[in-house]
């Protein structure tokens, strides 16, 4: 396996392949922009970007072996964000809640706060799936880094906002993809439209 490089170096197969994805269902040349809606009200939904997240995490809690796995949490300690539309800061307190279901995947249930720059909060509560070999998982396990090309992480964000500008994201679905660093989580968020 070859060494990780540099963060934003490294276009790893699977990024390539979710770019050239991205880049059939938005047209746009701004990335937060929402194409045009189809004309067929039973095609393939289209995605949006929405949010691009770098989540910063503490040390995992063992919480140790239940009935479906092994129960993890890790805490969520800052970060940022840059939305459509806003930028926010990943406030400290939140939590990833996770159950490592077998050697090969872990279930993640991830829950924290938003506060955009303008004072307002946002309620995350994503849910998330991450497979990957054994090997890698392992590797995972132990805080090293891994090559994203052989991590699966999708993601289902969903939202709540009690400013009225931002209530919207309470009434749609939205997607994501991740990559777990040492000690951050990225994630790309995209609306399904």
């Amino acid at each position: 396996m070859p060494a990780p490089s540099a963060p934003g170096v490294h276009r790893s197969r699977r990024a390539a392949s979710g770019e050239a994805l991205y880049s059939s269902c938005v047209s746009s040349t701004d990335p937060f922009r929402a194409p045009a809606a189809a004309a067929d009200p039973l095609a393939p939904p289209t995605l949006a970007r929405f949010a691009d997240l770098e989540v910063e995490v503490g040390a995992p809690i063992e919480v140790g072996a239940v009935g479906g796995g092994l129960r993890r949490l890790i805490p969520i300690v800052g970060g940022r964000c840059r939305g459509r539309d806003f930028t926010a800061r990943v406030l400290p307190g939140g939590a990833d809640f996770q159950l490592v279901t077998s050697e090969t995947m872990a279930r993640l249930e991830a829950r924290y706060v938003l506060e955009t720059d303008a004072g307002d909060r946002i309620y995350v509560h994503n849910d998330a799936i991450r497979t990957a070999t054994a090997a890698v998982m392992a590797r995972l396990m132990r805080g090293e880094p891994v090559d994203p090309a052989d991590v699966y992480f999708r993601c289902v964000p969903r939202f709540e906002a009690s400013a009225q500008a931002l209530s919207w994201i309470a009434e749609r679905l939205f997607v994501g993809v991740g990559v777990r660093r040492p000690s951050t989580v990225e994630m790309r968020f995209f609306e399904v439209l």
